[in-house]
């Protein structure tokens, strides 16, 4: 009885000011609401509305969702088409519901797919094959001063073959360093590659010019 009261002063009022006048919780009378809706054990099954679709006309729906022309279209646009065409097979919803309960619920358009490139790797098998460079910035001994610290590593043998540090960075203190160690560790002409990442000094010209030294 005390539930029956409620809901019918909840119409009214609603749903929190009834619970607390009634002094009912709120989730007890939702829980009776959602018991009230499932069905009893032996009910009868819901009948079926009397404009659904039967199974060939839903057939026919996706046959046209597979088309072809519509393959990649999503059903609003599919829906859209048929209908300036003068064709109606169903609510651009029913379309969506029909690709649900067939597992098609997806991206329907053409992607881009990029392919697959091998990604391009640098192997020395010995000492002074390949070398790889970089530029640190440094904090000065003053607010606002900054240092360049230039680093070139072997990366066969993690050996700094070259450094120094500037209070610029430019291509040209690079590449005046690359020279000076490869005359240091007398690396023979078309034996070396030098690596680095795309800084501005890293992909000037000149400086790609020696990227294998010689």
């Amino acid at each position: 009885m005390l539930i029956t009261a409620t809901e019918n002063l909840a119409e009214s009022i609603g749903v929190a000011p009834a619970c607390e006048s009634m002094g009912l919780a709120r989730s007890t009378l939702y829980f009776r609401r959602r018991e009230a809706k499932e069905p009893k054990e032996g009910a009868a099954p819901k009948p079926k509305p009397p404009r659904a679709l039967s199974e060939g006309e839903k057939q026919r729906v996706l046959d046209n969702l597979h088309d072809d022309r519509f393959v990649d279209k999503s059903p609003g646009e599919v829906w859209a088409t048929l209908l300036d065409e003068g064709i109606y097979l169903c609510s651009e919803r029913t379309m969506y519901r029909i690709l649900s309960e067939n597992e098609e619920v997806k991206e329907r358009r053409n992607q881009l797919k990029h392919p697959e490139y091998a990604k391009p790797e640098l192997l020395a098998k010995g000492p002074n094959e390949v070398w790889s460079w970089d530029i640190t910035k440094l904090k000065g001994p003053v607010k606002w001063t900054y240092f360049y610290l230039y680093v070139i590593l072997d990366i066969f043998s993690r050996y700094a073959v070259g450094w120094m540090v500037a209070s610029r960075e430019t291509a040209s203190l690079a590449q005046k360093l690359i020279r000076q160690s490869c005359k240091k560790q007398a690396i023979d002409p078309g034996r070396l590659t030098i690596h680095a990442d795309r800084g501005s000094p890293m992909i000037a010209k000149t400086t790609a010019q020696l990227s294998v030294w010689g």
